[in-house]
């Protein structure tokens, strides 16, 4: 349960539904996820947040679905199940395979692994890996 529950779109605040509407418009759905409903309790950081998830997780250099692969990533790394739910849904919608999320699991537990080894016996940065190189 949410440490001060969830408001709901009927009980929301003009300005909160003025970001939920932006919401269900940007993503097509005709639902509010409960992360927006929890944080619909302080209106500023809901809207600043999704307006920082619209610009971040919008057109760029990156493909949408690396993006999110990537969001799925570091949600493992940080232990959040919502957000490992939320983006591993939102990846496989933009074409993530069971085999691409196997893969993907595998990078993220190496990775994790060698760098606790590397923080651990506090190896030192090769010259060649410098900036400048």
């Amino acid at each position: 349960m949410a440490t001060l529950g969830l408001i709901e779109y009927n009980d929301a605040s003009r300005d909160v539904r003025a970001v939920y509407d932006d919401i269900m418009a940007t993503r097509k759905t005709d639902w509010i996820n409960n992360f927006w409903k929890a944080l619909a309790h302080d209106p500023v950081t809901l809207k600043r947040t999704w307006e920082d998830i619209k610009q971040i997780m919008g057109p760029g250099a990156l493909d949408p679905l690396i993006k999110e692969m990537i969001y799925v990533a570091v949600s493992v790394s940080n232990q959040c199940d919502y957000c490992i739910a939320s983006h591993t849904v939102s990846a496989q919608k933009k074409g993530m395979t069971d085999a691409m999320f196997k893969e993907l699991m595998a990078v993220v537990g190496m990775a994790n692994e060698t760098n606790r080894l590397v923080a651990g016996y506090q190896v030192e940065i090769d010259e060649q890996f410098k900036p400048g190189r």
